[in-house]
């Protein structure tokens, strides 16, 4: 269930945040731009919900780790889920861009 749970909403577990993003990780931001110009993290790109299949081969260009990102979690469950079944790999879901 828990799994289920974090597959959803991302984790509150930020420690394996921090290994990704040594390791060069590139974070996503999936919020609206209003929202991304209202606060965000550092170095983050955005890139709205609605815009990841038009941004695909953009996103595939990018040969590193993704960290996925918005305000609760249920944006950047569902732009991992996009993403994974157009054959991106090595996605983390962060949940709220908070939890990094």
């Amino acid at each position: 269930m828990m799994n289920l749970i974090k597959s959803l909403f991302g984790t509150s577990d930020t420690s394996q945040f921090d290994e990704i993003r040594s390791q060069g990780a590139l974070i996503i931001d999936v919020r609206s731009p209003g929202e991304f110009a209202g606060g965000h993290v550092a170095g983050a790109v955005n890139i709205p919900l609605d815009q990841l299949e038009s941004k695909l081969s953009t996103i595939k260009g990018y040969q590193k780790p993704l960290i996925l990102c918005c305000a609760s979690g249920m944006r950047s469950a569902r732009a991992k889920a996009i993403l994974r079944g157009k054959g991106v790999e090595n996605l983390h879901d962060a949940g709220s861009w908070r939890n990094l």
